[in-house]
């Protein structure tokens, strides 16, 4: 069995795609997941499954929900490996103290063509960011709410993404292991 750490993009925010943590075990057990651990509502799990196939999993955890749901989320997988690394990569350890203020944007795939001269230029004086092969690392000591590197990060990378803060990938690590 391999562990897996499942981020969900989009679900339970604003009151919209609604997907109770309680619903999430259910559906990642009905697919033959073990040792569902959930955190937080905005959708991280950590479990564990027989598959290799980190593509078809992931297709098959978003058609579940759905079908459970009515909503069909984008559902990340990484490995424990593929977290330790983004962890140990981290380019600003000093900002880990202020958890809240720094953010992994976990991309779909390394930026083919990622516009990082845009982010630069929309970026605060305070701000800092590094694209580190397929994680985007942001540090916004004003809050990311009020930085407009962050609003546009996605785009300007062209990848699909899904952030969390360092506080998240902390906690969804301890679970993992």
């Amino acid at each position: 069995m391999k562990t897996y750490i499942a981020l969900f993009r989009g679900i339970n925010v604003g009151g919209n795609n609604i997907l109770p943590m309680k619903e999430l075990v259910v559906v990642l057990e009905n697919l033959g997941a073990d040792s569902v651990k959930t955190y937080i509502q905005s959708g991280n799990a950590v479990f564990q499954h027989e598959s290799e196939n980190v593509s078809g999993l992931s297709s098959r955890i978003s058609a579940a929900i759905k079908e459970s749901h009515g909503f069909e989320p984008r559902v990340l997988l990484l490995d424990l490996v593929e977290m330790e690394k983004a962890m140990a990569s981290n380019p600003f350890p000093a900002a880990e103290s202020e958890p809240k203020t720094l953010h992994l944007y976990f991309l779909a795939s390394a930026p083919q063509n990622p516009d990082l001269k845009m982010l630069d230029s929309l970026k605060k004086a305070d701000e800092q960011f590094k694209l580190i092969d397929n994680v985007f690392y942001l540090h916004t000591p004003d809050g990311i709410g009020r930085s407009k590197l962050a609003e546009r990060a996605e785009k300007a990378l062209g990848v699909a993404a899904t952030a969390r803060n360092w506080r998240t990938v902390s906690k969804i690590m301890a679970m993992a292991k």
